[in-house]
């Protein structure tokens, strides 16, 4: 049982990668297809905007499909398209392969994660799914680093690297998956959409959605953040984002015990407010590699613990529709990062590639203020009770009751 979780966590890890390795290589991207970094910055919007758009639509479309044929399908189509990537001889191909391989990350995260919970009992659900999940962060940790290495001198073997692991995924999950429950009866598209009819949904989606557009704008441009500090060195970005990428995972363990003791509203206002600072001082940061291996640690760190609370947040509103509250969580997390790329890029545009970093200071304020106005300490009143600091409605927000 443990062996198959892990080998859909293995899958996991290496969306993960394809999702986040890109930072650490638009720079050579750049140069091979004769592209600005801005435009190839691009590659990481598409991915994500892919995904946000096509997770609900394909999730509907194979509700009824049997499960193992459906991550087998996703993991084929993801590979495929990673070894498209790597072989795509120019920017418009790449962009287009990008495309398709979020089609296949869209059909098997959210497939893995209800896969998960069918292969142990109902107490160790939770355990499965943060094996599940945590393939994800640890691609944080050690693929982004590990693809960025290895295409240090060619871009395309970050891609070849993908493809070696979503093939073995593959391979793991065709021999050892066997046996799945067929799948129950899943609400259709416009049921996953109901509940945007709460204003209190749109909120806590609007602060995902700006939160994570406002880290990315800096991840995305990670390189270009600490030049200063790296000269260009590619072993330098790759201790850096191995900083980053354990802070990551040191971040989404210390979130989930801070919300269980604090409450939600102190982690994201905290949390927030740490990770809007070291946007803010980044600019001086990045000067010295021990300034930017600082901000790797600390920003990640409080970024990430933000980043769990922001999903309990969502389903806490209204537990029966945990499962679609958290889709919509992952789309504004998606569409988030989808923006990241535009507006990372217009801000290297008209700040430079120095001061860039204060946009990503200002959105988060922004989230910040999202998060202060729609979330609230108050004491129960009848018909509500509490989850972590939010004061949270009895009646189920996808009947679209507003207040």
């Amino acid at each position: 049982m443990r062996l198959r979780l892990l080998l859909l966590a293995l899958g996991t890890f290496a969306m993960g990668t394809d999702s986040m390795v890109m930072a650490g290589i638009l720079g050579l991207v750049a140069r091979d297809l004769g592209i600005s970094v801005p435009a190839a910055g691009q590659m990481v919007t598409v991915f994500a905007l892919s995904y946000a758009v096509l997770a609900p639509v394909l999730a509907t479309a194979a509700a009824r499909w049997p499960r193992r044929g459906v991550l087998l399908a996703a993991l084929t189509v993801f590979t495929v398209a990673n070894a498209l990537s790597a072989v795509a001889p120019n920017y418009p191909v790449l962009l287009a392969t990008r495309v398709l391989a979020a089609a296949g990350a869209a059909l098997y995260t959210p497939t893995a994660n209800a896969v998960a919970t069918t292969l142990v009992p109902p107490e160790r659900r939770g355990r499965a799914l943060a094996t599940v999940l945590g393939g994800m962060t640890v691609a944080t940790a050690l693929g982004v680093p590990l693809g960025t290495y290895i295409g240090r001198t060619d871009w395309r073997l970050t891609m070849w690297l993908v493809v070696v692991l979503g093939a073995a995924a593959f391979l793991g999950l065709a021999l050892l998956l066997r046996g799945l429950p067929a799948p129950t009866a899943a609400p259709g598209l416009r049921a996953r959409l109901v509940p945007l009819r709460n204003r209190r949904v749109l909120g806590a989606a609007a602060t995902t959605l700006t939160f994570f557009l406002a880290i990315n704008v800096v991840y995305i441009f990670l390189g270009t953040a600490v030049r200063p500090a790296t000269g260009g060195d590619a072993g330098r970005l790759s201790l850096i984002m191995l900083v980053s990428g354990v802070a990551s995972v040191a971040g989404n363990w210390l979130g989930g015990r801070a919300v269980d003791r604090l409450g939600v509203r102190i982690v994201l206002l905290t949390g927030g407010a740490v990770a809007a600072t070291m946007f803010l001082v980044l600019p001086w940061a990045s000067a010295t590699m021990t300034g930017a291996l600082i901000y790797a640690a600390l920003a990640p760190l409080a970024a990430w613990a933000v980043a769990v609370a922001l999903p309990h947040r969502l389903a806490s509103l209204d537990p029966p529709n945990a499962p679609l509250l958290i889709s919509l969580n992952s789309s504004a997390l998606y569409l988030g990062i989808a923006a990241a790329g535009g507006v990372g890029s217009l801000a290297l545009t008209v700040l430079g590639s120095r001061w860039f970093p204060l946009a990503s200071a200002a959105l988060t304020l922004a989230s910040l203020v999202l998060a202060a106005v729609t979330t609230r300490r108050s004491t129960p009143h009848a018909g509500t009770v509490v989850a972590g600091d939010v004061d949270v409605d009895v009646e189920p927000v996808a009947a679209g009751g507003r207040r």
